[in-house]
């Protein structure tokens, strides 16, 4: 840090949490520490967090990223915040004195969103979210050094877990599929309160030991953590951005500093050739709704109520979607064609596209429906997209290894109705 000293850094974010305040935002205590980017490599690997157990897949993303890295084939991130009270922020050492105080506005949008969204409100505890990932981070290791468990075993059923960690209760509305009429035979067999959560039905109805049930429930309870992140990536990114820029344009920086801080800033909120950017997008429609009349009461009120999906249906309009240049596409044949523009005809079904693959909508709903003779029965919640099938009969023998026992899973395809099943020799037919 020869550009730059620590008191120097204090200072700024002095002045930057001063502007923070008189905007309004309500956050946590919020707490920096500067690391090297071999130690940014490590908390991005490892989900930010200070502390986690150990997996081969966190080992795989840090080597990864190193070799990405070191190939200048992609950057590392100018930060890192973790959802917690206090919030704790990683600045790369290296970052110039401009990056760290962007970085730093940047960080305290990502708080206050942090503290008063109300999914985080809801699903997460952030005075505890250390503390927890250290508990579970020890009992693993725990089991991985027991004579009678050891590594194997717990990776074993790790695999199987990390598999299936999206297979938990969603935000949103609840779709009802065909369980109106199955009702009272589902939920004699399946409880309510497990009949939207596959990984949490597996680990306590699952013929599973006590230590394995409770790494199960470790990469579950981790795996809802982070569900709200998922759920509001552009949102949050987006409100990080607008709030980093508004403050910025506030502390007078010195004319060197405003220039860098320009290119920065239209680096990190450009628009990218083939994917979105949740950080164009984001941006680009806080930055909107403010202009309008009311909009500062509008927007703190989308940050405190919307995740992504609800967000886009609810705020993406034409004159958004035009501004933004946005399209959806889709195949034909080996070719790629624009389905709809977003002009008077086709904006609504480019907001729909959009809002129907950002952050878990992706991901296919897969849910208990019963038991019969041993059998556990699953239900793909078809909504007009085909599994794949390759990743589909590995992760069948993944949730018969939980289960104990033979799965069958009923989905939809080429238009007909299927049945999947995998025995307890993981086969499948």
């Amino acid at each position: 840090m020869s550009e730059y000293s620590l008191q120097e850094l204090s200072c700024w974010n002095d002045r930057i949490e001063e502007r923070v305040k008189q905007a309004g935002l309500d956050y946590y205590e919020q707490h920096f520490e500067i690391c090297s980017y071999e130690d940014m490599l490590c908390y991005e690997a490892y989900v930010g967090m200070p502390a986690h157990y150990p997996h081969w897949s966190y080992g795989k993303a840090y080597e990864r990223q190193k070799t990405f890295y070191q190939y200048n084939l992609t950057g590392l991130p100018y930060e890192m915040v973790i959802n917690s009270n206090p919030c704790i922020a990683y600045l790369m050492k290296d970052n110039t004195l401009l990056l760290q105080i962007l970085t730093m506005a940047h960080v305290y949008g990502h708080n206050d969103f942090f503290k008063n969204n109300r999914l985080f409100r809801r699903d997460t505890r952030a005075d505890m979210a250390v503390e927890m990932f250290k508990t579970h981070a020890n009992r693993v290791r725990e089991y991985i050094q027991d004579p009678g468990i050891g590594p194997v075993k717990v990776e074993r059923i790790l695999d199987a877990a990390h598999a299936l960690r999206f297979q938990v209760p969603r935000h949103g509305e609840k779709k009802q599929s065909d369980r109106k009429e199955l009702a009272k035979e589902v939920y004699e067999l399946v409880p309510a309160r497990l009949a939207d959560d596959l990984l949490g039905f597996l680990a306590e109805k699952g013929r599973l030991t006590d230590w394995e049930q409770d790494l199960v429930h470790i990469v579950r309870e981790e795996s809802m953590y982070f569900m709200p992140q998922l759920e509001t990536k552009i949102m949050n990114e987006g409100w990080a951005s607008y709030w980093h820029y508004r403050i910025l344009q506030e502390l007078e920086l010195p004319q060197e500093l405003h220039l860098e801080f320009l290119q920065r800033h239209n680096l990190v909120v450009r628009p990218h050739e083939g994917r979105i950017n949740p950080y164009f997008v984001g941006f680009k429609m806080f930055e909107y709704l403010d202009k309008k009349p009311g909009g500062r009461e509008q927007i703190m009120t989308a940050r405190r109520e919307e995740r992504d999906q609800s967000f886009l249906r609810r705020y993406l309009n034409r004159e958004l979607c035009e501004e933004m240049h946005l399209f959806s596409y889709g195949s034909e044949g080996e070719n790629i064609i624009v389905e709809d523009i977003a002009d008077e005809e086709g904006w609504q079904n480019v907001r729909d596209t959009l809002a129907n693959s950002v952050g878990i909508a992706g991901i296919p709903v897969i849910v208990p429906q019963t038991v019969c003779k041993g059998v556990l029965e699953l239900k793909h919640e078809f909504d007009g997209r085909e599994l794949e099938m390759g990743y589909t009969r590995e992760t069948l023998k993944y949730v018969a290894e939980l289960w104990g026992g033979e799965v069958s899973l009923s989905t939809v395809l080429n238009g007909r109705e299927t049945v999947l099943r995998c025995n307890e020799q993981k086969e499948i037919s």
